[in-house]
């Protein structure tokens, strides 16, 4: 009884502080507990794929995200026919710089998911226009190869393993990644754990040192078909999930990823998850 009574007292002051933080678009996040850590949330703008890029930026200031994981096809800005993809035109890249810069500075960290070109030739275009454009991670599907592991050595880019339902559980992650760069590893989709009914806890401790990256998600149950809610409140454990890492000494970033809700509900949960991630950063810094 006390320990629901403590679970429900502290998802209302999580919520009673995002209903605040969302009211006030100039309200300023606390993320000393984050970069401390090392440990940095980012947004993945597919979650605002019902909008451009330059809206999505927006969107990312008004949370107080100050990092962000861009993915292919999306439309660059209102009335633009320009998509964000590996193949952007270097005008296209200026002008994503400028809108980066003029909103405070934002950075791009994450790319993904894509496949990364099998040849060499292909690849380094890929990673050129990664270190080009500040991308620390390339998510991807691709099964990595010796050339793969070069290219991130040379470049200090991170290539991750990007997990849906049907496709690089963790075992085969691991299987793929043992004789590769430590710079290779996983985009661990926790959700997409939750749909293959993989407890997310349990497969960030079997993946320890092969974490690259994260699409951080908490939904209301195991199995298919499940929805998002905002962290903390949903099956998962988030608390336990971001515990682990913290363990692990993970350095790197946690993408927010929606795969359900229109604006305005996306609008009204994703606050709920940055409160909640910077009171859990909070509390593991201490």
């Amino acid at each position: 009884m006390n320990k629901q009574f403590l679970r429900m007292a502290v998802v209302a002051l999580v919520s009673v502080a995002a209903t605040a933080f969302s009211a006030d678009s100039n309200s300023k996040r606390d993320d000393s507990a984050s970069e401390k850590l090392g440990m940095k949330l980012s947004l993945q703008c597919y979650t605002y794929r019902a909008l451009t890029f330059f809206e999505t930026v927006d969107k990312a200031v008004t949370l107080g995200i100050k990092y962000l994981e861009i993915y292919p096809s999306q439309k660059l800005k209102p009335g633009s026919d320009e998509t964000m993809n590996r193949k952007m035109s270097d005008a296209t890249c200026d002008e994503v710089k400028k809108k980066l810069e003029d909103a405070g500075g934002l950075k791009l960290v994450a790319y993904g998911v894509d496949p990364v070109p099998n040849d060499e030739a292909g690849a380094r275009k890929t990673f050129e226009w990664a270190k080009k454009m500040g991308i620390q991670v390339l998510v991807t599907e691709t099964t990595p190869t010796e050339m793969h592991d070069k290219l991130c050595n040379e470049f200090n880019i991170r290539m991750a393993l990007h997990n849906h339902p049907q496709s690089w559980p963790p075992d085969k992650v691991l299987e793929a990644c043992k004789d590769r760069s430590k710079l290779v590893g996983s985009c661990s989709d926790t959700g997409h754990w939750m749909r293959r009914n993989l407890v997310p806890v349990e497969q960030f401790k079997k993946l320890e040192g092969r974490v690259m990256h994260s699409h951080f998600k908490d939904l209301d149950k195991f199995g298919e078909p499940a929805h998002d809610l905002p962290w903390g409140t949903g099956k998962g454990d988030a608390k336990g999930m971001l515990a682990e890492l913290k363990r692990q000494n993970y350095k790197g970033y946690v993408s927010i990823e929606y795969e359900t809700g229109n604006v305005k509900q996306l609008d009204e949960n994703l606050p709920k998850c940055v409160a909640f991630f910077d009171a859990t950063l909070a509390d593991l810094s201490k």
